[in-house]
């Protein structure tokens, strides 16, 4: 399979090179040229157009119905390919609060999932809860909730198959330091989230390996000028990469501005917290066993609390565009740079030789033209 894209804009975290070449062969970026002389390859005109790495969402439950909990391979395979109609060419399948059953079968379905061509790329699980703190639950079910426990943890790694990449927890909980050092260790990436941290809590756990906050300001500890509590922290501590959703339900603009001027485009990684009812209707739909009503207000529970997103990755870039005026360059670090690299992929997140051939196709509106996935055009919009 080979791909030529000629005549376009080519951005990087680093840098944009002008009216270049990109050929694609074998899901893999061969060449990136001036000029390239291709025959016998399919061809696409990119002029006046920009090419971006595929977007990286490191938190999503569910789209199309579907939901990761669901733990059914069909479904799975229908989350992944809706996927590509908003730019997302890879993922975190996440989990969340729930029996250790329920949460055991999820895993495991992702641990043998195989996805097809035409599907965004499963890049392992993303555990969100039962670690976490009722204090700030959320949509997360009270019931379930435990404090971590690292003998749990490890017979789900292993059930995963090492794939476990990410898990949102709450360090202040009995045993939780000793968790987020012991994952950290093992390189499974420590996110604090739903968490009643205190600043001083959120520096130690910072000290053990912590290194993102999940979903700023949502269900965590607020900032008080005498307790900068776990919104502080995030906004704080250099090491801390923050996940936000900007759909300008779960913050407001303001809000999305601050974090903004205090992470920069460094300290950002764009989500969607997505559930099953994205590109669907309105409606109700579950999550978890509970009702979620979805109106254009969001996704709530019959108690008003949010319960994840609606929001797509290509509108989430628009809109986070539209708050901070940021370059193309940190728009690239926000929507797949930095999560590859907290994920520590050396073969995505990056326009270059070498590298999966995983890219988007925008206008100077951030519209979403096409999606590339492994070197494929698997999306046109029709726009």
């Amino acid at each position: 399979m080979s791909l030529l894209i000629q005549n376009i804009t080519v951005v990087n975290a680093n840098g944009r090179d002008e009216q270049m070449d990109v050929w694609m062969m074998d899901g893999k970026i061969a060449q990136i040229a001036q000029r390239i002389e291709a025959h016998g390859v399919d061809q696409l005109d990119g002029s006046g157009k920009f090419l971006l790495p595929g977007f990286i969402d490191m938190h999503i439950h569910g789209s199309a119905q579907m939901d990761t909990m669901d733990a059914s391979d069909e479904g799975l395979h229908i989350m992944a390919k809706s996927l590509l109609k908003e730019g997302t060419t890879s993922f975190l399948a996440t989990t969340m609060t729930q029996s250790f059953d329920n949460i055991e079968r999820a895993i495991a379905n992702v641990a043998q999932f195989q996805p097809q061509s035409d599907e965004a790329e499963v890049l392992g699980l993303h555990i969100e809860g039962p670690f976490v703190s009722k204090q700030r639950a959320g949509a997360q079910p009270l019931d379930y909730i435990v404090p971590p426990d690292v003998q749990v943890i490890t017979k789900w790694q292993a059930l995963s198959g090492q794939k476990i990449k990410q898990i949102t927890l709450a360090p202040e909980e009995l045993t939780g330091m000793t968790a987020v050092q012991s994952l950290s260790e093992s390189g499974v990436i420590v996110s604090i989230g739903h968490s009643d941290a205190t600043f001083e809590q959120m520096q130690e756990a910072v000290q053990l390996g912590a290194s993102q906050g999940t979903h700023l300001y949502n269900q965590m500890r607020p900032f008080h000028h005498r307790d900068p509590g776990v919104v502080g922290g995030v906004l704080l501590l250099d090491a801390i990469k923050a996940e936000l959703i900007v759909d300008f339900i779960h913050m407001h603009e303001g809000a999305v501005e601050m974090a903004y001027r205090l992470k920069g485009a460094d300290g950002i990684i764009l989500i969607t917290d997505a559930m099953r009812a994205k590109g669907m209707p309105f409606g109700e739909y579950d999550l978890g066993g509970q009702m979620v009503h979805v109106t254009e207000s969001g996704a709530h529970l019959s108690n008003g609390a949010l319960a994840g997103s609606i929001l797509k990755m290509d509108q989430a870039v628009r809109n986070i565009l539209k708050i901070t005026n940021c370059t193309l360059e940190e728009l690239v670090k926000m929507s797949s740079f930095n999560a590859a690299q907290q994920l520590k992929l050396t073969n995505k997140g990056q326009l270059k030789e070498g590298y999966d051939a995983d890219a988007v196709i925008v206008d100077e509106h951030l519209m979403l033209h096409q999606t590339i996935k492994a070197g494929q055009i698997m999306m046109h919009a029709d726009i």
